[in-house]
């Protein structure tokens, strides 16, 4: 299996390195700049070897996506354009490449399981031969590998080792998750992202980066779900045992419950999303019915009186959609076989999460803990960037630090060669010195 979207070079753990990120979405695209400086002592987050430092991030609403894909490629290009000048203008650099999320493209995960006979002890090459043995199997027709992660190792009838190496056995196994999406919708982004002049040095999974940002690491030992509420999807990634083993993407999100609103109102749907953002609930409250919202009508002028309506009214329109988009997640959770270990805890991200009651919404639905998720680990974000909408734009500056796991076959000649500049036990070896 060929990593086309991964042209990374390892990130030495003990050096700095300053690193441009692009999180294109639905609803808006944001560009960050930032310095990576190694750190110890990272408690909540052991992880991550660097703290990240914003010196430049550019904001700009986006044109030409819908759901996450590229609809209109020269205004996708345009907002693009229009975000990275921001960035470079403020950390006065000049950005080369970016690491870049995807949302659309129906991204999703195949788990493939391979086993190879050993000679005792277990060395790098018997590790080397179960992982290409794993990685001969190609996804769906169609679709592109965006990560290829080994979630753990098998020898013999023992499970989930972390390196096997050295160990005693007959049989090597090991389980790799790859998270996929569709060609050319992954195509498309890249071109869009390279019109700009800019290199792609990654695609990450809009749902891994939001998890890698949200997440501290006991919830990802222990297992639980990130569920991004965007603008246009909705993200889902189940952690466990510190490993993403799943990942997912419905084409719903909070901009729907706009549209909700502004049918159900008869208004724009700029005043529908002020409206959601400055009254929206999905808990009714005893006052709604004497609480009263004006709604602007479409073609209201300064001598127009706008509509008065109950506050029970809009949250009768905004919990029916909120409530199937959970729904919706969960029941395509329980579809995959990680409903058990997603609903032990649930981490709410994404702008959609800010709503009024989603969360307690979500423990309805799920029947467990739930969180709101901010970005965490991160420096110098403006206020109006400390929330749960800046997650995924966090999550990849995050995403070096743990790049190193990922396993793709070798592109060129030799025998540990791999994707980048060396190889998959090479670039984890040099990531195990330089951080212990």
């Amino acid at each position: 299996m060929n990593s086309f979207t991964h042209n990374m070079k390892p990130l030495s753990a003990r050096r700095s390195a300053t690193l441009s990120v692009l999180d294109v979405g639905t609803n808006k695209v944001v560009c960050l700049v930032a310095e990576l400086r190694p750190a110890e002592g990272l408690e909540a987050l052991k992880g991550r070897t660097h703290l990240a430092r914003i010196i430049g991030i550019g904001h700009q609403r986006s044109l030409g996506i819908k759901a996450g894909a590229i609809v209109d490629l020269d205004a996708a290009e345009m907002s693009i354009r229009h975000a990275v000048h921001a960035a470079e203008r403020m950390a006065k650099v000049e950005i080369q490449s970016v690491i870049v999320n995807m949302t659309g493209g129906r991204v999703g995960s195949q788990h493939f399981e391979a086993e190879v006979n050993v000679r005792n002890p277990v060395t790098n090459n018997d590790l080397y031969r179960v992982l290409e043995t794993a990685s001969r199997h190609d996804p769906r027709t169609g679709r592109l590998p965006l990560h290829a992660l080994p979630t753990g190792f098998m020898l013999d009838a023992q499970r989930n080792i972390v390196d096997p190496t050295g160990m005693i056995g007959e049989k090597l196994g090991v389980d790799l998750h790859v998270v996929s999406s569709e060609n050319a919708a992954t195509r498309n982004l890249m071109l869009a992202v390279e019109r700009c002049h800019l290199g792609v040095e990654a695609v990450v999974a809009t749902p891994y980066a939001s998890g890698l940002a949200a997440l501290v690491d006991d919830e990802a030992d222990m297992g639980c779900a990130v569920i991004d509420l965007g603008a246009g999807t909705t993200s889902t990634s189940v952690f466990s045992n510190g490993y993403l083993v799943h990942a997912d993407v419905i084409a719903v999100g909070a901009h729907h419950v706009t549209m909700d609103i502004a049918r159900g109102l008869s208004t724009r749907v700029a005043s529908a999303e002020r409206i959601k953002t400055l009254y929206g609930s999905t808990v009714p409250s005893s006052s709604d019915d004497r609480d009263l919202i004006a709604v602007p009508q479409v073609d209201e002028d300064e001598r127009d009186i706008p509509n008065h309506i109950p506050k029970s009214h809009l949250v009768r329109i905004i919990r029916p959609r909120v409530e199937e988009i959970l729904e919706l997640v969960r029941d395509r959770l329980r579809h995959s076989g990680f409903l058990g270990v997603a609903s032990r805890r649930i981490v709410l991200t994404g702008g959609g999460s800010q709503l009024v009651g989603v969360p307690e919404l979500a423990r309805q639905i799920f029947k467990g803990q739930v969180r709101v998720g901010r970005p965490l680990g991160i420096k110098g974000l403006p206020e109006a960037a400390k929330g749960p909408a800046f997650s995924t734009a966090v999550g990849l500056l995050v995403y070096p630090q743990v790049a190193h796991i990922e396993y793709f076959e070798p592109r060129s000649s030799g025998f540990f060669k791999g994707t980048g500049t060396d190889g998959y036990f090479s670039r984890v070896g040099r990531w195990l010195r330089e951080s212990f």
